[in-house]
């Protein structure tokens, strides 16, 4: 008689280089603060660093690629249901843990990170690896991340109210001003630059994580001079990463049999359960910064820890659904599945 399949921890889970650098840039915020003129000079770059990250997103998106993938609008809808409807109920419903399991800045950064947009790079990576719909994926995540620009600080001034940090409609101008426009010259300027683009794909990606750097630090640095880490301890720290492991758990268990329910084949589960149950570090860390000002170190740090579990997680089930035999269905499991062990390395996502 077969022994049946335990469960099993990988041997080895992917940590995601970028992150090792977030958190090494937090490090040097704790110690080494901008304060004074050094802050203002800080904030001002940072600001900069937003608006060029969101030209360089708005210039390269094809918008004809965007039009075209319009046709499996089924699954794209459902994608942007998941990050936009459930992710934001499964927020509110967490409303219920304040004050016993999370303080109310930490409330309001679990918030902000069930608003956010989904990845684009990890989300196409899991699902080529577990041989799915990657032309999907690559338009869901495309969809996600220009719904978010406008859905994500219009959710936020709905739903976060004072655990906002402040928003308002000044932040609601920010939003459009460093976020927006920036994203709509980068489509307008497309045709000319695009070339540019790709020929220093990768120098630019540097900026990309760059300006992201830039932002944490500021952000961190204001949070310090603010005393707001005072309101954090390890355990509250720890509680944090309980509930955000349980919220990931529902949300890919929710992508994967409610897409089964919709009716969806085996390549687009797959894609659905990746696009819809992840969110955005690189989207929304700028936003977070100017939606929640001095605050923001407290708001952005649910969605670090939430990224870094999402792709550890998401290897070990792309390595397990990469394993069905090809051409077969998918067998009925849901997260407890994990149980293959992983061979890959970090995989940086958006």
């Amino acid at each position: 008689m077969p022994r049946p399949r335990m469960f099993r921890i990988p041997a080895r889970l992917p940590l995601d280089p970028y992150v090792l650098a977030l958190l090494g840039t937090v490090g040097l915020a704790a110690l080494l603060p901008a304060r004074g003129g050094a802050a203002t000079v800080a904030d001002g770059a940072a600001t900069g660093a937003v608006a060029l990250l969101f030209f360089l997103y708005g210039a390269r998106l094809s918008t004809r690629e965007a039009l075209d993938g319009l046709r499996h609008w089924r699954l794209h809808l459902t994608v942007l249901l998941c990050t936009f409807a459930v992710f934001p109920l499964l927020g509110l419903a967490a409303r219920g843990l304040v004050p016993h399991v999370l303080t109310p800045p930490l409330y309001g950064g679990l918030l902000f990170l069930c608003l956010v947009p989904s990845t684009i790079q990890s989300s196409i990576a899991f699902t080529s690896i577990a041989r799915g719909n990657v032309p999907a994926a690559i338009c869901a995540g495309s969809f996600s991340s220009l719904a978010g620009i406008v859905l994500t600080p219009l959710l936020a001034g709905l739903l976060l109210g004072s655990d906002g940090g402040g928003f308002s409609f000044d932040a609601l101008v920010k939003i459009v001003v460093q976020l927006l426009l920036p994203f709509l010259a980068g489509q307008v300027l497309r045709r000319w630059v695009s070339g540019f683009l790709v020929r220093h794909r990768k120098a630019l990606g540097y900026v990309d994580r760059g300006s992201i750097l830039l932002v944490v630090y500021a952000a961190f640095s204001a949070g310090m001079a603010a005393g707001v880490w005072h309101q954090v301890s390890p355990a509250r720290l720890g509680a944090l990463l309980l509930v955000e492991a349980v919220l990931l758990a529902v949300a890919l268990t929710l992508t994967w049999y409610g897409a089964g329910r919709l009716g969806f084949g085996r390549e687009d589960r797959i894609a659905i359960q990746f696009a819809g149950s992840k969110k955005s570090l690189a989207a929304g860390l700028p936003m977070a910064s100017v939606l929640f000002g001095a605050h923001a170190s407290l708001a952005v740090l649910p969605l670090m820890l939430f990224h870094q579990m999402q792709l550890m997680v998401c290897a070990v089930i792309a390595r397990r659904r990469a394993a069905d035999p090809p051409g077969g269905q998918l067998p009925q499991q849901g997260v407890a599945e994990i149980s293959a062990p992983v061979r890959q390395g970090g995989t940086a996502g958006r």
